[in-house]
């Protein structure tokens, strides 16, 4: 694989040569800004040889280098080794940006290539702003990946189907007219939308076309006197054909996208999300497009009733799953019955979820990672890299379903042994962040980033941190990953606010010894309100169980012990109908108070 990847970094060089291009960067991502993409969008990756979700490629005349984040830093030095890819761990303080970086290796009046398609508005302007502080040219049309790339897959074409409003709460009329609504407001009469969860949550409708998130590839231009969906026609059935008509919406090829929005009225107006939609749409829009702020991220994520009672179904449907999966797990490394692997869990997970009929897909790829493997933040265990799980030690599971009532997302850190002091310390001060981030209470208006601090408060005290965020948005029979809040260390201007699902995951991570993370889904919801104003407060959504022999009791406050009880005992009392005699039994065990 070094080897190959030795090639294609050559021929993207002499493509480069003949085009006068002095450096490339190929982002990790697609046309509609998604996270998490399809293969037929998966360019970084085959450049590279590396598989994280998140990263950029750069490549000049002489050198490759790759930007990654902290979750990344251990899998992407394993999968770049002996690649002459260089490895920039993004986040730390001497880690320059990939401009700054640019800006000091290329000479004045070079010129940096990119795909116009694969940056967002607010990137391409960012990247021509500060490339031109050194005299270097931003070209947005640098596209030869179909030259290179000769098995390249096609663009996926899994059937559409729609998401029934029994599940989705609200109508697609419904939230046409919202969307349309909030863009007259920023002076727009029409809206253009590239990011697939948002045309699957505006339209209900769902697909298979990206690994574990329900959305299909396609682009959406909404207005009063009808809508188009630009999509791959053979996806779309008579059935559903007749739904989207319902809708107004008429279905158009999917590459004949550019040629609309290149044909549409010069006095047309058309609201455009600056970070979730490409340069190249921008350009191809000029100056009918009325940058602003989409109204959906905001709509989505302010789950209604219908969806939030469907979450709370969902969980109890994860959580009797989970029950059934540990306890075979449990059982393979108590009894040395058969080897425990890391991919063999994900395995296991996926069959005890599967056997419910509202279950759809897995909502990401497992996280299994025993002993060191535990440390890496994303590890993703092959059958190369897969240990087989031992009765001592740490194994940190991070996994989650999809449902056609909603999505799950859960980690558990439990020991499979007797656990040392050590393990226990750090297992307990990442509980008690979890657990201070769980109680808190917050005025109307707070942001994830004032709330942050309180699950890495313990750490801090210790010396000890982690660098991811500690919670992001999570969708509905979604993406496990939704905006616009989340809960980290930098500010992101989104408020919580009643109705949005986040997770609550502290961490801490020992490189070459363990990993420990300890996830529940969380939703805002109000507490009470006062003269000062209007007050909110986290339900865990989650349910399950955590690994009570890791906790330090000695370190933990009477509040912080009658919280975990309180917790264990919901889990069991929830659970407890869905179960069989011998589960119960064992799901009994692990809810016993402190």
């Amino acid at each position: 694989m070094k080897e190959i990847i030795a090639l294609r970094l050559a021929a993207l060089r002499m493509k480069m040569l003949s085009a006068g291009i002095a450096a490339v960067i190929v982002p990790q991502t697609d046309p509609h800004q998604g996270e998490y993409i399809a293969d037929h969008f998966q360019v970084r990756r085959w450049l590279s040889g590396f598989t994280g979700s998140a990263g950029s490629l750069v490549v000049t005349a002489d050198e490759a280098l790759l930007w990654t984040d902290s979750r990344y830093f251990l899998q992407a030095a394993d999968q770049l080794d002996g690649t002459s890819i260089i490895l920039m761990k993004d986040g730390l303080p001497d880690t320059p940006s990939i401009t700054t970086w640019l800006n000091s290796h290329l000479a004045a009046g070079s010129a940096v290539g990119i795909d116009g398609n694969l940056f967002s508005v607010v990137e391409t302007d960012s990247l021509r702003t500060n490339l031109a502080k050194n005299h270097i040219t931003l070209t947005t049309d640098f596209n030869v990946i179909d030259e290179l790339w000769e098995d390249r897959p096609e663009l996926p074409g899994a059937p559409v189907f729609v998401h029934d409003v029994k599940y989705a709460g609200e109508t697609a009329e419904s939230k046409i007219a919202k969307t349309l609504a909030g863009a007259a407001e920023q002076g727009a009469a029409s809206v253009f939308i590239s990011a697939l969860d948002e045309i699957a949550w505006v339209l209900n409708i769902r697909s298979r076309d990206v690994v574990c998130n329900p959305v299909a590839t396609s682009f959406l231009y909404l207005s009063p006197a009808g809508s188009t969906l630009f999509i791959k026609e053979e996806k779309i059935d008579a059935a559903t054909a007749e739904y989207l008509k319902a809708c107004n919406v008429t279905t158009a090829p999917y590459a004949s996208m550019a040629d609309f929005l290149a044909a549409l009225p010069a006095d047309a107006t058309v609201l455009v999300e600056a970070l979730r939609t490409s340069g190249r749409v921008l350009d191809l829009l000029g100056s009918r497009a009325v940058v602003g702020s989409s109204p959906i991220p905001m709509l989505k994520a302010t789950k209604n009733d219908t969806q939030i009672e469907g979450i709370k179904r969902s969980m109890e449907i994860d959580g009797a799953a989970l029950v059934g999966a540990f306890m075979e797990m449990e059982s393979m490394v108590r009894t040395g019955s058969a080897p425990l692997t890391e991919v063999g869990i994900a395995e296991i997970l996926t069959r005890h979820r599967s056997a419910n009929p509202l279950y759809f897909d897995d909502s990401f790829e497992t996280i299994a990672g025993y002993g060191p493997h535990g440390a890496i933040v994303h590890y993703t265990a092959d059958e190369q890299s897969s240990s087989t799980v031992e009765p001592h030690g740490l194994l940190l599971v991070d996994s989650g379903a999809q449902y056609l009532t909603g999505t799950t997302d859960i980690t558990r850190t439990v020991c499979t042994g007797t656990p040392t002091e050590q393990e226990k310390h750090d297992f307990t001060l990442v509980m008690k962040g979890h657990i201070a981030l769980a109680c808190a209470i917050y005025p109307e208006g707070t942001c994830g980033m004032q709330l942050d601090v309180l699950a890495r408060q313990f750490l801090w005290r210790e010396g000890l941190t982690y660098l991811h965020g500690t919670g992001h948005g999570v969708g509905h029979f979604l993406n496990v990953h939704e905006g616009p809040h989340s809960i980290r260390m930098n500010y992101v201007p989104a408020t919580l606010r009643p109705g949005m699902v986040t997770s609550n995951e502290p961490g801490l991570y020992r490189a070459g010894v363990h990993g420990i993370r300890c996830e529940n889904l969380v939703l805002t919801v109000p507490a009470f309100s006062t003269e000062f104003g209007n007050f909110y407060r986290f339900e865990t959504l989650t349910l399950f169980p955590f690994d009570r022999s890791l906790f330090d009791l000695s370190l933990m406050t009477p509040q912080e012990i009658e919280w975990v009880n309180a917790y264990h005992a919901e889990v069991y009392s929830r659970l407890l109908p869905l179960l069989t005699t011998e589960q119960a039994e064992w799901l009994r065990e692990k809810t016993l108070p402190l």
